[in-house]
């Protein structure tokens, strides 16, 4: 008889599909790179392949949550596969000339402090994102998409600027989301600490 309490494996399909998401990521940024801004094949590729990435990471959210299949493991390896494809895709936009260094550099510090500070509490704690982080990823995919696709060659150059207003929209949220985060750290460990206190009285 199977325990219901006993914790999924480690070696389930969300985080296989998590996983796969981060070894294709590479790929991903060398179809962006190889098109040298030139609007072509490759980079529709890169954008369909960036679209269909992300598709992935609510199929597999829903997964875990469907079929209980939620493990710590997931918890940590979904916003580094998140992050990874995202700073992939603004690094090689600001490689090519189409986004300003400083938007991925304000990016890519949040994003990688935070991953470096979640991977550090995972000793003791799993930290999973908050609402203000999803909706940041919403908005990062949705920038990023809009910037991949060549739309203003075909729609005209009105598109540039919704898609200045979409990453404008994006950083606002990541620097949000960011503060947001490190409130949540600061109470979590004042109620830490309160709480040996409560203990001991």
């Amino acid at each position: 008889m199977t325990d219901p309490a006993a914790k999924p494996s480690n070696w389930n399909a969300p985080n296989v599909i998590t996983g796969v998401r981060i070894l294709a990521t590479p790929f991903f940024l060398w179809m962006l790179l190889a098109d040298h801004g030139q609007q072509g094949a490759l980079r529709w590729a890169a954008a369909v392949f960036f679209v269909a990435a992300i598709a992935t990471d609510a199929w597999d959210g829903h997964l875990a949550r469907s079929r209980g299949l939620i493990t710590d493991l997931g918890k940590l390896l979904d916003p580094i596969a998140d992050k990874f494809l995202t700073g992939s895709a603004l690094v090689g936009l600001s490689i090519l000339g189409e986004l300003p260094w400083w938007v991925t550099i304000l990016v890519l510090v949040r994003e990688v402090g935070i991953t470096v500070h979640r991977l550090f509490e995972a000793r003791s704690v799993v930290l999973a994102a908050a609402w203000t982080g999803k909706l940041k990823t919403v908005a990062q995919a949705v920038a990023i998409a809009l910037a991949l696709f060549p739309f203003p060659s075909l729609l005209g150059d009105w598109m540039h600027w919704v898609n200045g207003v979409a990453m404008s929209l994006a950083v606002l949220l990541t620097v949000v989301s960011g503060i947001d985060y490190v409130v949540n750290v600061i109470r979590m460990g004042a109620a830490r600490r309160a709480a040996p206190n409560r203990d001991a009285a």
